[in-house]
């Protein structure tokens, strides 16, 4: 039987256990740096509709990650908003050195 998680403190560790492959780890964390540059492009430019490619890129990155690095299914199919969170914690965690894009 598949775990329910209650809490995202409980599912983090789930979550990186599905991240395991550094390439996966590096395509999401340069999808992360994207989508934020592209939020900082649309805003300086006033090009708001640009806003409507950050999905594709922020999941295009990661999911391209899970099936041809990881061979795992997105966790964002099960647990939407704790893998959206975990995206972001990943990244910080990344940039801290608390993660590293190394096996």
């Amino acid at each position: 039987m598949e775990q329910k998680y209650t809490s995202f403190s409980e599912f983090y560790p789930y979550y990186l256990s599905e991240h395991a492959n550094s390439t996966c780890r590096l395509l999401h964390f340069i999808g992360s740096w994207l989508v934020l540059f592209l939020i900082g492009y649309a805003v300086m430019t006033s090009q708001f509709a640009l806003f409507w490619f950050i999905p594709a890129i922020g999941y295009g990155f990661a999911w391209v990650g899970h099936f041809f690095y990881e061979h795992n299914k997105p966790a964002t199919f099960q647990y939407p908003f704790y893998s959206l969170m975990g995206d972001w914690v990943m990244f910080k965690d990344i940039l801290i050195g608390r993660v590293s894009l190394n096996n």
